[in-house]
């Protein structure tokens, strides 16, 4: 995505410009839509390689403290770090965006589905192995569904520190909105840049967790009403 720019000078250089949004309107809307497509990739890879780990967790519970930890281990490397440490490998550009955000989503997925299987009641589990479930079938008809408030919980945080850490990926490239962010520092701090950027990124996050609050109501309507 380009970062060239064409706006009109304002020698007030405003924190908000409806002038700077009409002019670049095609430039805003491309890196929103690189920014959200990103955050979508790396929530679902997140979450394809951390909800198996914390069943993995669950089940063998020995393991359950080496995999939080090492979670926990990536969580604490800085970003930049991470970008420096994985570029010369992955090369410039989402690949590397995505690893990087991947390993930041895991600690939260994984802590969180954990958690939310830990909760399942003994009694439960119990009463489903005396009707015959399997440990396969008991995960997928019993307690996966009784945990999905937590693994939602998990979604979210991992969603929205998604949003956010994106932007860093500027540094190889493929920053979303980080790219305009960046840029607007670049143009004689042109705040009207910066601004817009920043506004997106917070909507875009509030936006995702309304929507995946949503899911986890419809999805989980027993806790709705046991909150109530």
């Amino acid at each position: 995505m380009s970062l060239r720019l064409s706006y009109r000078a304002d020698p007030g250089n405003p924190w908000f410009s409806w002038q700077y949004v009409r002019d670049n309107s095609d430039t805003i809307l491309s890196a929103l839509g690189d920014h959200t497509w990103l955050t979508v990739r790396a929530v679902v890879i997140a979450a394809l390689v951390g909800l198996p780990l914390a069943v993995v967790a669950y089940w063998v519970r020995p393991l359950a403290g080496p995999i939080v930890a090492f979670t926990g281990v990536l969580y604490t490397v800085p970003s930049l770090a991470l970008f420096a440490f994985l570029a010369p490998y992955l090369g410039i550009g989402a690949l590397t965006v995505l690893s990087v955000v991947v390993l930041y989503a895991l600690l939260v997925i994984v802590r969180n589905a954990v958690a939310g299987l830990n909760q399942v009641p003994p009694e439960v589990r119990e009463a489903a192995e005396g009707m015959g479930y399997g440990r396969w079938g008991r995960l997928f008809r019993i307690e996966l569904p009784l945990a999905l408030p937590g693994i939602v919980t998990g979604l979210r945080l991992a969603t929205v520190s998604t949003v956010a850490l994106v932007t860093v990926g500027v540094v190889v490239g493929r920053g979303g909105l980080g790219q305009l962010i960046f840029a607007g520092f670049q143009n004689n701090f042109y705040k009207a840049q910066i601004m817009t950027a920043t506004l997106l990124c917070v909507l875009l996050a509030l936006l995702a967790d309304l929507v995946l609050a949503g899911v986890g109501r419809l999805l989980t309507p027993w806790a709705a009403r046991r909150a109530g």
